[in-house]
């Protein structure tokens, strides 16, 4: 019997919004910049998830590691009030994760500065295996000794028949297919944008198609690759899907992945049709990113439906032979 349909694996971090004027290109070093506005959010790649999900109306819990700090309360809190349980309650002596995000209102995209602290600790016991009574593991990226963790969780999953949707950071592709195997092997889905597949495959391969036909032998049954504002594409069971996201005005892109995955992963739970799980991941992420912080904006099912229906996504299919 499952106790819950989803356990998200992952950091939980603390992000610090900045928001300038200036473009980008305009900054030299030792500049002294000032900021129009200043926010203050929780992220990372477990807490979004798992939030994005119970939004949704999943059972979600979490398996994370916090610091014994302040910024550790504020990501409990919010957790509390999502109803998710972080079956991690030992603390570390590190710091939680913080980030630092930088935003210009002339550009919209952003600059992430991050500092893995607890979330780089993240262990398995007895006790957190007992929790695998799941229908899925969302798996996000974890670094240092939590990778060996990462690779432990995918050999469960495996011995348990579970499924298991890995969304992995830049700088966890950044590491290879051969470092990153053990878990791809056990993976059903996995989601990536296209520089983190490039990244991935080493490859400068600009074509989503021809990315796509590469990562056919990384092991999952489901590959999905975003870009932005531009063409997704994805692999599932012998077809090509491809859609163009719809345009929105843009506040702010971060989280907006996190949001497409989750949406994705819910609508293949709730067996939707493959090309609709992926317009219900579509319209959560792009309602997040018309909004500041990444879980602010995110959908619960009725909205995401309603959202659907009138966005209209198109999505192209094609078959391929095998």
């Amino acid at each position: 019997m499952f106790k819950s349909d989803v356990l998200c694996v992952g950091s939980a971090t603390v992000d610090n919004m900045l928001t300038m004027g200036q473009p980008f290109s305009s900054l030299k070093l030792g500049d002294k910049v000032l900021v129009k506005s200043t926010k203050t959010h929780t992220g990372g790649g477990a807490t979004n998830s798992a939030c994005a999900l119970a939004k949704l109306g999943l059972k979600v819990k979490i398996l994370t590691k916090l610091g014994d700090d302040h910024n550790a309360e504020l990501i409990l809190k919010e957790l509390k009030q999502n109803h998710i349980l972080n079956v991690c309650s030992c603390r570390s002596k590190k710091n939680t994760d913080t980030a630092t995000i930088i935003s210009s209102t002339k550009e919209k995209d952003r600059l992430i500065l991050v500092h893995k602290g607890a979330s780089t600790e993240i262990s398995l016991c007895s006790h957190h295996k007992q929790n695998f009574r799941v229908k899925w593991i969302y798996l996000a990226s974890l670094m240092g000794h939590s990778f060996s963790t990462a690779k432990e969780i995918a050999r469960q999953a495996q011995h348990k028949k579970i499924n298991l949707l890995f969304n992995p950071s830049l700088y966890l592709a950044q590491k290879g297919r051969n470092y990153l195997a053990p878990v791809l092997r056990a993976t059903t889905i996995l989601v990536l944008n296209k520089e983190e597949m490039q990244s991935l495959l080493n490859t400068k391969e600009k074509e989503s198609f021809s990315l796509l036909q590469k990562a056919k032998s990384l092991g999952p049954k489901t590959i999905v690759i975003t870009d932005g504002p531009k063409k997704m594409v994805a692999w599932h069971e012998n077809k090509i899907y491809s859609l163009i996201p719809p345009d929105v005005p843009i506040v702010h892109t971060t989280g907006a992945g996190d949001a497409f995955t989750s949406g994705l992963l819910y609508g293949l739970i709730k067996n939707y049709k493959f090309e609709d799980a992926l317009r219900l991941g579509q319209v959560n992420s792009s309602s997040v990113i018309q909004h500041y912080g990444a879980k602010k904006g995110l959908l619960n099912e009725k909205q995401a439906l309603n959202l659907m229906k009138r966005s209209k996504i198109k999505v192209i299919i094609k078959n391929i032979d095998v």
